[in-house]
C-alpha cells in the first residue's frame, strides 16, 4: 500500500487539501480526487492541450504533472473561469457566440490557452493567437472560430477603458 500524501495549494482561488499518492498526476487528482471534470484527459502525453491549466499563471499541461509538485501554489482551471455569481468569462463567451465548440472535449484547454495568451499578449495578432493555440487539438470544429473568439475578445478588451480603482486620500 502507498502512503498518501497532503497536498494543500489554492485552487480556483480557494485554499485546498486532498490526499493524493506520490505517482498521481495532476489531472488524475483534480477529476479523480476533486470531481473537477472540466479538465479533459485526451491524449495523456502531453500532444493534445484537453488538460491545460495555469500553474502559478503559467499554462501546463495537467497529465505531465505530478499532483504533488503543485504544493503551495496555486491553480485555475476553466471552473475557476465564471464568475461566482454565474457571469461567464468573456472568453467562455465568446466561445458560444462564435459557436467555437463542438463536442467540447478541447474547449476547457483552448479556455485556459487563450486566457495565458490574453494575460501575456492583451493585444495578440491572429498569427499570434494560432502559434499560441497550436499546443492545442480539435478533431471538431476547425480552428477558425475558436481563433476568431479569442481576437474578438482581445478587441474587446482593448476598447475598455482600464479601471480605476478608488484609492482613500
Amino acid at each position: 500500500m502507498r502512503k498518501k500524501s497532503v497536498l494543500e495549494f489554492t485552487l480556483n482561488g480557494e485554499t485546498r487539501a486532498v490526499l493524493c499518492e506520490p505517482q498521481q498526476t495532476l489531472l488524475e487528482v483534480l477529476r479523480d480526487e476533486l470531481r473537477l471534470t472540466g479538465t479533459k484527459e485526451g491524449c495523456s502525453n502531453g500532444n493534445c492541450g484537453a488538460c491545460n491549466v495555469l500553474l502559478d499563471g503559467v499554462l501546463v499541461n495537467s497529465c505531465l504533472i505530478l499532483a504533488l509538485e503543485v504544493q503551495g501554489r496555486t491553480l485555475l482551471t476553466v471552473e475557476g473561469l465564471a464568475r461566482s455569481d454565474g457571469t461567464l468569462h468573456p472568453l467562455q463567451q465568446a466561445f458560444l457566440d462564435h459557436a467555437a465548440l463542438q463536442c467540447g472535449i478541447c474547449t476547457p484547454g483552448f479556455l485556459l490557452s487563450a486566457k495565458a495568451l490574453l494575460d501575456e499578449h492583451p493585444l495578440p495578432t491572429e498569427s499570434q493567437v494560432r502559434f499560441w493555440l497550436a499546443g492545442n487539438l480539435c478533431r471538431c470544429t476547425g480552428y477558425d472560430k475558436i481563433v476568431r473568439a479569442v481576437l474578438d475578445v482581445a478587441r474587446t478588451q482593448a476598447a475598455q477603458p482600464p479601471s480605476v480603482s478608488a484609492t482613500p486620500v
